[in-house]
């Protein structure tokens, strides 16, 4: 799981996601209540979460594609982080989120897809998530990764991921293939299927660079 923040540091995250373009601290403070400066802002840049334009005042923030990665892991975790004291609505907030987190897995649903992309991913962007994210789920060295658990966590539309895919699968660098057990398929696993060599395939398998 990622890394907790604290209560202020996530709430500009989300709030950040929310506005989905880069913001000032003025527009920020308007949103949110509060700016986003001193260590918290630093401790943010620091981490790759938040990319700000320090230049001239009021300075501005936009969320980067590995916050917006931190953002659905967070929404995951189902209560607020700490220090206390906590807001009486921090943990029935967080409760509800974790629902939505749930579905967007569920509905094979992308942040990107709900808030926007900053920025369009290349290519190179997809197939690099792609590549991490097979490696964070698969269990044994060579094994086998369900799409349907693939998908959501690479934060990019369906056609443009099969794109990538298919390109790996020709170049011999991911190897697809369908569910043996036709029987233990999921409405969830037939969605996120990719259609290769005339067949449905709910599998991948990543060689490694």
């Amino acid at each position: 799981m990622t890394d907790r923040l604290g209560h202020k540091q996530t709430a500009a995250m989300f709030a950040l996601l929310a506005l989905g373009r880069e913001v000032s601290n003025n527009e920020l403070k308007e949103f949110a209540g509060f700016a986003l400066t001193g260590a918290e802002r630093t401790e943010l840049n620091r981490r790759e979460y938040v990319q700000s334009n320090t230049e001239k005042a009021p300075h501005r923030h936009k969320l980067t594609e590995r916050g917006r990665e931190w953002c659905l892991e967070e929404l995951s975790h189902g209560r607020p982080p700490a220090p206390k004291p906590r807001t009486v609505l921090a943990a029935p907030l967080y409760a509800v989120l974790g629902e939505f987190a749930r579905y967007l897995k569920q509905q094979n649903v992308s942040l990107d897809e709900v808030f926007g992309s900053a920025e369009p991913l290349t290519e190179e962007e997809i197939e690099r998530r792609i590549r991490e994210n097979y490696r964070k789920l698969v269990r044994s060295p060579d094994g086998w990764v369900g799409l349907a658990d693939l998908r959501p966590l690479i934060g990019a539309p369906a056609e443009e991921v099969d794109v990538v895919l298919k390109k790996l699968s020709r170049a011999g660098k991911a190897h697809l293939v369908p569910e043996p057990n036709r029987k233990a398929l999921t409405e969830k696993a037939r969605q996120a299927a990719f259609r290769l060599g005339g067949e449905d395939n709910h599998l991948v398998r990543i060689e490694a660079l």
